[in-house]
């Protein structure tokens, strides 16, 4: 514990609010990273990694991603992706794997309203089963899903800061050169293969290149 008997800094939120993000996003890592792929109203594709993101339940599966705002934007700061989920209701989150990074990095661009990403970034699209946005096929695992809730986050301004987009996974998709299965014959997703890339501070991502195996102990093990 190298950090055990240093003196420590308190940051208080209420102090340092509009300065806090380079903190949050370098405390918190690694953090996984959703490809959306969307569709306007209009039929125009998107494509944009939001790493404010995680599964929450397996039963039935839920996702979460943190959709922030920006300031000068129209439509209250709403980015595109969100505002196509918000039309349509739908989504698919595609996971990045290092030999997509670029391209994915690459849809992180100052694009226009209702202008596509995929061809910029070299990807290819190839149809959902049950919904209307596509699955980005250089992918090796994909969710397709549906918008069940969303919430608010109103700072002290009565601005909204960002929101917490909840969506229910209604089919999921993983390439055969990443799925396997555990001791229990349940279907997993070999973490090697995959090779997930994650986000750290910007402009920094993550490779995962080791693990550690560990058991959970059994109670008499601890006393």
């Amino acid at each position: 514990m190298p950090y055990r008997y240093q003196p420590f800094r308190a940051l208080d939120p209420a102090v340092w609010r509009h300065k806090l993000y380079p903190f949050c996003v370098t405390a918190v890592v690694p953090r996984p990273i959703a490809l959306l792929s969307t569709i306007s109203k209009e039929g125009v594709g998107n494509l944009a990694p939001y790493s404010f993101f995680n599964i929450m339940s397996c039963d039935p599966p839920y996702v979460v991603i943190g959709a922030m705002t920006t300031r000068g934007r129209p439509n209250e700061g709403i980015k595109d992706s969100h505002q196509n989920i918000n039309e349509t209701g739908e989504f698919v989150v595609n996971i990045i794997s290092h030999w997509m990074l670029e391209a994915a990095n690459t849809t992180c661009g100052d694009f226009a309203h209702n202008e596509s990403e995929w061809e910029a970034a070299n990807l290819t699209p190839m149809p959902s089963l049950k919904v209307k946005p596509p699955r980005v096929a250089e992918s090796a695992v994909h969710m397709e899903c549906v918008l069940r809730h969303q919430y608010p986050i109103i700072n002290k301004e009565g601005k909204t800061h960002a929101y917490i987009l909840i969506g229910e996974v209604i089919m999921m998709h993983a390439s055969e050169g990443v799925l396997g299965e555990d001791d229990k014959g349940r279907p997993c997703i070999n973490t090697e293969a995959l090779a997930p890339i994650s986000r750290l501070g910007n402009p920094q991502y993550g490779l995962t290149v080791a693990t550690i195996d560990m058991d959970m102990p059994k109670h008499d093990t601890l006393t």
